[in-house]
């Protein structure tokens, strides 16, 4: 232990802090006009994470020099910041959007009951679940975007938005385990230790389709009397029908970033090629989220620079728990860092037995729900669904009262 890495470890509990306070900052910002700007910034929970993994470069720079901070920051892995700005991006684009919302639409209008109640129940139920193909964080931007005019509008107390956003929060970070391509944590360890889509399906994969069914039904029940004036999502029709071509082109891209997640520069040039056909094609699209996917990556990428000089202190803790305590422990752990960065320090431990390795993922994915910081896909859905709270922004703790049950429904069935 060096004393670079104590003052690592103390600024990644200042970003904690931080995370948990961003609706203080926004209040400064009400109070103090005058700093409102400044405020409002440090109130971005996407911000956070990397507001101090500068001061930490910056740190860095002062004790040991410049070329070593350099050194340190060019040695941290990006891909998953890079691929999370792209693959939200794509995903958000209309024609997707659109594709995605007729495929809910159509199953809805089949279902015994309300319209709307479906389409709801189908976006926190389906569309996380799909993303075991489609990986996590492309589930969340469009499971997002359905569900902010349905759920996260005015009219909605604000107790069942968290709680909607909890059950959001929590069976996207489940629903991506029925692959072992989609979900970050089980990404880190697949090649390691030989877990393949085969093994996720029979081990966990079952396990997180009953707790997101349950997880969605309930919410979608406590919210179906608040649906009464609100009209199904459907598909633009004042703009100009989309050709399907031009769908299929755009769900190609989709596909063909996801089959290539971990080769950044192949998804970034494919991410070229995209933004030159939505210029070339720009009547059928809607604003592209630039803006929000480029905080979520910045977000993620503080979470990568702060998070790298923590393993002195995660690896021992995880090392040194049996399996059952492994469970809560990860579970817990997962609150306070990326449950990705916790399994990956998990496959650097020789000698794991086969029931530590699952209930160390399992932990993993089962409270990826309970923060921002617990699961890659969170700050995505934070971006995107913020301005339907109030002060438009996201409280730390709400969120982790409203992820609370859904994360124990999930605890359960993964203990089975």
């Amino acid at each position: 232990m060096s004393n670079i890495e104590v003052v690592a470890a103390a600024l990644f509990a200042f970003a904690l802090v931080h995370t948990f306070s961003t609706k203080f900052f926004e209040r400064l910002a009400h109070n103090h006009p005058r700093h409102a700007g400044l405020f409002h910034l440090l109130g971005e929970v996407e911000v956070v994470f990397g507001f101090w993994a500068v001061v930490l470069i910056a740190t860095m720079a002062f004790l040991v020099g410049g070329s070593q901070a350099i050194e340190y920051a060019e040695s941290r892995q990006y891909t998953e910041p890079l691929f999370v700005f792209v693959i939200m991006v794509v995903a958000a684009s209309r024609p997707v959007v659109e594709v995605i919302q007729a495929l809910v639409a159509f199953i809805a209008r089949l279902a015994p009951f309300r319209t709307v109640v479906a389409q709801v129940w189908l976006c926190l139920a389906l569309v996380p679940l799909i993303g075991s193909l489609i990986t996590e964080p492309a589930a969340m931007t469009l499971a997002a975007l359905m569900l902010s005019p349905l759920v996260f509008r005015p009219g909605v107390p604000e107790w069942l938005k968290y709680g909607a956003l909890g059950v959001l929060f929590v069976n996207i970070s489940i629903g991506g385990t029925l692959t072992s391509f989609a979900a970050p944590p089980v990404l880190m360890v697949a090649t390691t230790w030989n877990w393949d889509s085969a093994f996720m399906a029979g081990h966990f994969g079952w396990k997180a389709v009953v707790a997101v069914l349950i997880n969605a039904t309930v919410i979608t029940f406590l919210l179906r009397r608040h649906f009464s004036h609100v009209r199904p999502t459907s598909l633009q029709v004042d703009k100009e029908r989309i050709p399907p071509l031009v769908s299929t082109i755009h769900m190609a891209f989709l596909a063909a970033v996801v089959a290539f997640a971990h080769h950044p520069v192949i998804f970034l040039g494919l991410f070229l090629l995209f933004m030159g056909f939505t210029q070339a094609y720009a009547r059928y699209q809607t604003a592209l989220i630039l803006k929000e996917a480029l905080l979520v990556g910045f977000f993620l990428a503080g979470l990568v620079v702060l998070g790298g000089m923590q393993q002195w202190w995660l690896q021992p803790i995880v090392s040194s728990l049996e399996p059952t305590a492994l469970f809560f422990g990860a579970l817990g752990l997962t609150a306070i860092t990326d449950n990705a960065a916790l399994t990956y320090l998990g496959s650097l431990i020789e000698g794991m037995s086969d029931s530590a390795k699952y209930m160390l993922v399992a932990g993993a994915v089962a409270g990826g729900g309970l923060t921002v910081i617990a699961n890659a896909p969170n700050p995505a859905g934070v971006a995107l669904l913020k301005q339907g709270f109030n002060d438009e922004s996201i409280g730390a703790g709400e969120l982790l009262l409203g992820a609370a049950l859904p994360t124990m429904v999930a605890a359960v069935m993964f203990l089975l």
